[in-house]
């Protein structure tokens, strides 16, 4: 993309779409060009995403899979084949989509960005070894490899232990009376417990009560005695019909407590079932590398006076600090270890370039060691956008789904840097945004509209950035250049003050804050100023507490591994308000859904009235149908062969 003596851009080529009909986009046709910033703008549910991800996207990484083999195209998580008539000029397309961070909460920052890798490097190469001890390479830095994990917590940083008083909470219950907590409701319970009468055990005395040998081996063995059950009977009704050789109902297998709520955790492809168990495991930080993961080896290499694990948890501003000191701009050379001080130079010179660009994006608050689900969408995103700056690729398109979302208006300026940066390497970058100031920097437009849904779907506009102002039916045009203004709402008067005193947690520090009761209340600031931490930390753990209710957090949802980032309010305690207060409700970013059968209908319980109706009919009560034979979320009900989805992946090997 140049500049003519006119004025006017000239462009180096265009991507040509034609006949694009994904989702609610109505047949429509257009050119966009390449090596430019084009901002697809226009009102949720409009077509945006449908055309930049659902089309021109999708389109690419068709053509890109259609290049490798089958055997490697099953690996990749593959969109839809778009409903387009032709789609010629698309070159090969990156997304950097809003998601929030997933997967195991071993992912970091570190490992997103790769950076982690260079400190590892770092570390093997160029660390400062303890007299005597041999060099270790670069995996004995990972607390995910065996080389590098504490053996004692195998990595995780913390011990997990199953305990009496965490299984049998109440122990002056009897088993009957469900005194093992742990153990499984319904059938499965009383089947264990049938199996301890066959046994011996006596199931009506008080827990307390019962012989410590008797109490250990309910719990803890490792056994498992296969016996008669004969339900519903009593010590004696069992002993005298084993002795009669009476036919028993079946073969019960005994399961220890601990091992059952470990087995179930482990291997349980429910995450309900997982999140039952986890409450009667309890967890504290490993004795032996004090939570940092890794082997004593490991650790007892520094750099910078620091071992891997401190560096790690530095802000991403100050560990850029420390690593220009070691740079080739400000260090000097030790002619005793000229090959150690050369790869320091190289590393934190890389390191460097990598951070100033996260830094540069407001980023600089995190630290590597942070975990990738703690992240939110827009954070996870931006990482993504300054990797890929500092691949150095080109001819590529970048498709960006909001990338402002949660930046700060102060950090604007350096997203658009960011992305001037990738567009100058001889990229074109094409982003999905609602941003004024990130649309008005638009090289193109694409407004797609009018309305949302059916009523959108149309290409109001495609071109130059200042022909917008012409377009009358365009929401997005009024905004823009200033003809339709926000209209602000009267402030309404409080009528009391929810107030919070000593808040202690993450980067907050005995802070006292007041909360207006009544009224609309915006909490702002810069990226990592502490919103969250005050808002959907502190003051929810404070007021969840004051009510009696649970609070969700985040690691409760994540149970994909027992690891988990144990980050807690150290100070701070509700002084006055709590009486206006009578229910809390949180509402998060997380998805809503587990699978990909959740829906809009499934999510708000509008599924369950029509299940009935159905039901209700004459057929289904002929066939003796009920409300479950019209989910596909039930066995009964669903496709056996596409189990629910509605789609099938075929290997084509």
């Amino acid at each position: 993309m140049i500049k003519a003596n006119n004025g006017q851009l000239s462009f180096s080529g265009f991507v040509t779409v034609k006949g694009a009909r994904e989702n609610n986009l109505k047949n429509i046709s257009l050119q966009i060009p390449r090596d430019t910033l084009v901002v697809f703008t226009g009102v949720s549910g409009s077509g945006k995403s449908s055309l930049a991800f659902g089309t021109l996207y999708a389109e690419a990484q068709r053509r890109y899979l259609e290049s490798v083999s089958p055997y490697a195209r099953r690996l990749f998580n593959q969109m839809s084949i778009p409903e387009v008539d032709e789609i010629e000029g698309l070159p090969p397309a990156i997304a950097l989509q809003q998601q929030r961070g997933g997967g195991s909460t071993r992912s970091s920052v570190g490992s997103v960005t790769t950076l982690s890798n260079l400190l590892r490097m770092l570390y093997s190469r160029a660390g400062d070894y303890p007299q005597g001890q041999q060099i270790i390479y670069a995996e004995g830095f990972s607390p995910n490899t065996p080389e590098g994990a504490c053996p004692e917590c195998h990595g995780l940083g913390r011990i997990y232990e199953v305990t009496e008083a965490s299984m049998v909470p109440n122990p002056n219950l009897t088993i009957r009376e469900q005194a093992i907590a742990a153990w499984p409701k319904a059938w499965q319970g009383q089947n264990l417990r049938d199996i301890l009468i066959t046994m011996g055990f006596d199931v009506d005395k008080p827990w307390k009560e019962l012989p410590k040998k008797d109490r250990d081996w309910i719990l803890f063995t490792e056994d498992q005695p296969v016996v008669p059950v004969y339900p519903r009977s009593s010590i004696a009704e069992v002993q005298r019909a084993i002795k009669n050789k009476v036919q028993p109902d079946y073969m019960g297998t005994f399961t220890g407590a601990k091992r059952y709520v470990l087995r179930t955790f482990a291997n349980s492809p429910s995450q309900l079932m997982k999140k039952r168990v986890k409450q009667f495991m309890l967890s504290s930080e490993c004795p032996v590398c004090h939570g940092k993961r890794l082997k004593q080896a490991a650790l007892s290499v520094k750099f910078d006076d620091l071992d891997i694990t401190e560096l790690s948890h530095l802000p991403l501003a100050e560990l850029l600090r420390l690593f220009k000191k070691h740079s080739s701009k400000y260090s000097t050379g030790k002619k005793e270890n000229i090959e150690k001080f050369v790869v320091r130079q190289r590393i934190a010179d890389d390191i460097i370039a990598r951070i100033d660009l996260m830094v540069d994006l407001g980023l600089g608050y995190l630290s590597l060691d942070r975990n990738t689900p703690s992240l939110s969408p827009g954070e996870l995103q931006r990482l993504r956008l300054a990797t890929q700056i500092r691949s150095n690729l080109f001819g590529v398109v970048y498709v960006l789904d909001e990338p402002s979302a949660g930046l700060h208006p102060a950090d604007t300026a350096a997203l658009l840097r960011a992305l001037d940066k990738l567009k100058a390497s001889g990229n074109s970058i094409f982003v999905v945004e609602h941003e004024l100031d990130v649309i008005r920097h638009a090289d193109w437009i694409v407004d797609v509209g009018p309305g949302a849904g059916q009523h959108g779907g149309e290409i109001l506009y495609s071109g130059e950035a200042a022909g917008l102002v012409h377009v009358k039916n365009s929401l997005t045009s009024a905004y823009v250049f200033g003809n339709r203004r926000h209209q602000y709402a009267k402030p309404r008067t409080p009528k009391g003050w929810l107030k919070l005193a000593n808040v202690t947690r993450n980067n907050l520090n005995a802070l006292d804050v007041s909360f207006p009761i009544g009224v609309f209340t915006s909490v702002t600031g810069v990226s990592g100023s502490g919103k969250s931490s005050l808002v959907s930390q502190v003051l929810v753990e404070l007021m969840t507490e004051q009510l009696g209710q649970k609070s969700i957090t985040s690691n409760e949802e994540d149970l994909s591994d027992l690891e988990e980032t144990v980050i807690k309010t150290l100070g701070g305690q509700i002084t006055e308000g709590k009486q206006y207060i009578k229910r809390l409700v949180q509402v998060d970013q997380k998805p809503i859904g587990r699978t990909p059968r959740s829906n809009l209908a499934t999510y708000t319980g509008l599924f369950d009235p029509i299940r009935k109706l159905f039901a209700n009919t004459a057929e289904a009560k002929k066939r003796k149908y009920d409300a479950g034979r019209f989910s596909f979320n039930v066995a009964k009900g669903r496709c056996p062969h596409c189990e629910g989805e509605g789609f099938v992946m075929v290997e084509l090997l």
